[in-house]
C-alpha cells in the first residue's frame, strides 16, 4: 500500500456517496427506468451489449444509468459481471444467411433478389435538431409495424457464382474456435480470435483505422456488399437430445465489405472480403470491423504491411477499451513514490546540467582573455 494514501478510506467512501447523488440529480425529475434506456437509447444499450461481450439489454441498461451514460465504463461494468457468470457450453455458429432482416442494404448492386430494405436508418435523415422531440416526444406510432423479411440470398454468392470473389472463410478440419474470454492474446493469430477480438473492439478506434485504410494507409477498394441487421436463431447441442435446442434469437449487425485484388502466384485477381459481425444494431461498427479485418488480412494475401491497419499486433493490443481505459486512467491514482524518485533524478541531472554549463562558460572567458 502506498503510505501516502493510508487514512483515505473515508474520503473514498465520500466519494463514492457524492458519485451516487450526482447519478441520482435532481430529485424533482423522475428516475429514468431501465426499460426507457432498453426502448429509446437503444442503440447505446446495443454497444455496450457488444463490446462488453454480453448479450443482456436489462444489464446494459443498468450498466448505463450506473455509469452515469459513460459508455466505455458501462462496458467495464458489464465485462465485469461477465467473468462471474458459469458457461454451460458452446452454441452452433449462428447461420446469418437465414437471417430474418429488418434491414439490408448493398452498394454494389441495385436490383438483387429480396430487394434493398432500409429500415431504421439515419442514412437519408436532415442533420438537424429537431425541436418537437423536446416539445413532444410521444410521437405516435406508425400505421404499419416494421416486419422482418423472409431468409434472403448474399450478395457474395451472385459474385460467388460467376468465381469473382474468394471462397468464403473456413478453418481446418477438427479446429477448435478460440475463446479470448478464457485463453490470453498470442500472435500471431488464427482470423477467428482476430474477429473475436474486432468484434468487442473500440468502435470509435477501429472506425479510425477503417478510416485510414480508405485514405491509402493500407491495400483497400471497398465497396459495401451487405450490410444486415436482423434476428437470428442460437442453437446449443444438449447431450441427451440428438438434435440441437433453439436458446432464442439475437438481433445482430453484419457486414460483408469487398474489397479488390490484383491477384498472387496463388491467386487470380478477383474481390477479396472483410467481414463484420457485432450484437444489436451497430452497423458503422460492424463495417469499421471489416475494413479492418480486410486490412489485417494482408499477410495472408501476399501484401506488403505498410500502414497501421495492417498491422496485426497494433491494432489487436489496442483496440481494447477496457484494457486501455485501465492502462489511462490508473495515472489518476497515486505515484508519489515513483515520482519523488523522478524529481530526484531530474535535480541531479540538472544540477550537473548547470555544472557543466558553468564550466564551459568559464572556459570560454579564459580563452577569450
Amino acid at each position: 500500500m502506498y503510505v501516502a494514501v493510508k487514512g483515505g478510506e473515508a474520503a473514498i467512501q465520500n466519494a463514492h456517496s457524492l458519485l451516487a447523488d450526482r447519478r441520482r440529480g435532481d430529485r424533482s425529475l423522475p428516475a429514468i427506468r431501465l426499460d426507457q434506456i432498453v426502448e429509446q437509447l437503444a442503440l447505446g444499450v446495443d454497444r455496450v451489449m457488444a463490446e462488453g461481450s454480453l448479450y443482456d439489454r436489462e444489464l446494459a441498461a443498468l450498466a448505463i444509468v450506473q455509469a452515469r451514460g459513460d459508455l466505455i465504463e458501462a462496458i467495464f461494468l458489464v465485462r465485469a459481471y461477465r467473468t462471474t457468470l458459469p458457461r454451460f457450453g458452446y452454441t452452433h455458429p449462428v447461420d446469418t444467411a437465414k437471417m430474418l432482416a429488418e434491414r439490408r442494404i448493398s452498394a454494389t448492386y441495385k436490383d438483387l433478389p429480396g430487394g434493398q430494405v432500409l429500415g431504421p436508418t439515419f442514412d437519408y435523415t436532415h442533420r438537424l435538431l429537431d425541436p418537437e422531440l423536446a416539445a413532444d416526444p410521444d410521437i405516435p406510432a406508425p400505421e404499419q409495424r416494421l416486419e422482418p423479411t423472409q431468409p434472403m440470398p448474399r450478395v457474395s454468392d451472385i459474385l460467388g457464382n460467376e468465381g469473382l470473389i474468394e471462397a468464403d472463410g473456413s478453418m481446418p478440419e477438427g479446429h477448435r474456435a478460440g475463446d479470448i474470454t478464457r485463453e490470453p492474446l498470442e500472435f500471431p493469430m488464427a482470423r477467428d480470435i482476430r474477429l473475436q477480438a474486432l468484434a468487442r473492439g473500440d468502435e470509435g478506434f477501429l472506425l479510425a483505422l477503417g478510416y485510414s485504410t480508405q485514405r491509402g494507409y493500407g491495400r483497400t477498394h471497398p465497396f459495401v456488399g451487405e450490410v444486415r441487421i436482423g434476428e437470428v436463431e442460437v442453437e446449443l447441442d444438449i447431450p441427451e437430445l440428438p438434435f440441437p435446442v433453439p436458446l432464442g434469437r439475437i438481433r445482430v449487425t453484419e457486414c460483408q465489405m469487398v474489397n479488390q485484388f490484383k491477384g498472387s502466384a496463388k491467386a487470380p485477381p478477383q474481390f477479396t472480403r472483410g467481414y463484420g459481425l457485432v450484437f444489436g444494431q451497430s452497423e458503422r461498427k460492424a463495417m469499421a470491423m471489416s475494413l479492418c479485418d480486410r486490412a489485417l488480412r494482408a499477410s495472408e494475401l501476399g501484401e506488403d504491411i505498410v500502414a497501421p491497419a495492417q498491422d496485426e499486433e497494433f491494432v489487436i493490443s489496442h483496440s481494447d477499451n477496457v484494457q486501455a481505459t485501465g492502462f489511462v486512467e490508473h495515472l489518476k491514482l497515486p505515484h508519489y513514490v515513483d515520482f519523488q524518485a523522478e524529481l530526484d533524478l531530474v535535480r541531479r541531472m540538472r544540477a550537473g546540467h548547470e555544472a557543466q554549463q558553468a564550466e564551459s562558460t568559464e572556459q570560454a572567458r579564459e580563452a577569450a582573455e
